[in-house]
């Protein structure tokens, strides 16, 4: 079984990609900016978007308990997590809270404006808020520099 497939690991990336509670995401769904967002099959002229059709799953997967879960929802949630980082990437810069980039992610699950995506096989988001930041951006005196930043990718972005 690879990494990606460790249920334990799909439902702990999937939590943390999806960052909008099932209310706020059923909210969202019912907007209209939401229904004019995303790819839409071939043939489903006017229809209903992949994004938009997603969010709904995710809806009901973050309703279940774990032992409910099947294998096809744990494909769906490495779909979700797939889709977000790819889209995270992404990022238009400037100001994103009304841009198709935010909406189709919000039909995702995802608000960027809520809190950035925890980099993958990382500290989870909890447990960053627990304790900090990770141990190479607590150097202290004595400790020698702090890894190098190599992509511009890498660098924080302005808030």
């Amino acid at each position: 079984m690879s990494r990606s497939d460790d249920p334990q690991q799909t439902y702990r990336e999937f939590t943390e990609a999806v960052n909008m509670t099932p209310r706020e995401l059923h909210s969202w769904l019912e907007s209209d900016e939401s229904k004019h967002v995303g790819w839409r099959k071939e043939g489903t002229k006017g229809g209903e978007s992949v994004g938009h059709e997603s969010g709904r799953r995710i809806i009901d997967l973050l309703r279940r308990k774990r032992d409910q879960l099947s294998e096809a929802d744990y494909k769906h949630m490495r779909k979700v997590v797939g889709y977000v980082r790819r889209h995270m990437a992404q990022r238009p810069s400037g100001d994103v809270r009304e841009t198709r980039w935010r909406y189709s992610l919000m039909n995702w699950g995802h608000d960027p404006v809520k809190a950035p995506l925890p980099p993958p096989g990382g500290p989870s988001r909890k447990a960053l808020q627990r304790h900090g930041a990770p141990p190479e951006e607590r150097r202290g005196p004595g400790r020698g520099p702090a890894p190098r930043r190599t992509h511009a990718r890498d660098e924080p972005r302005p808030r």
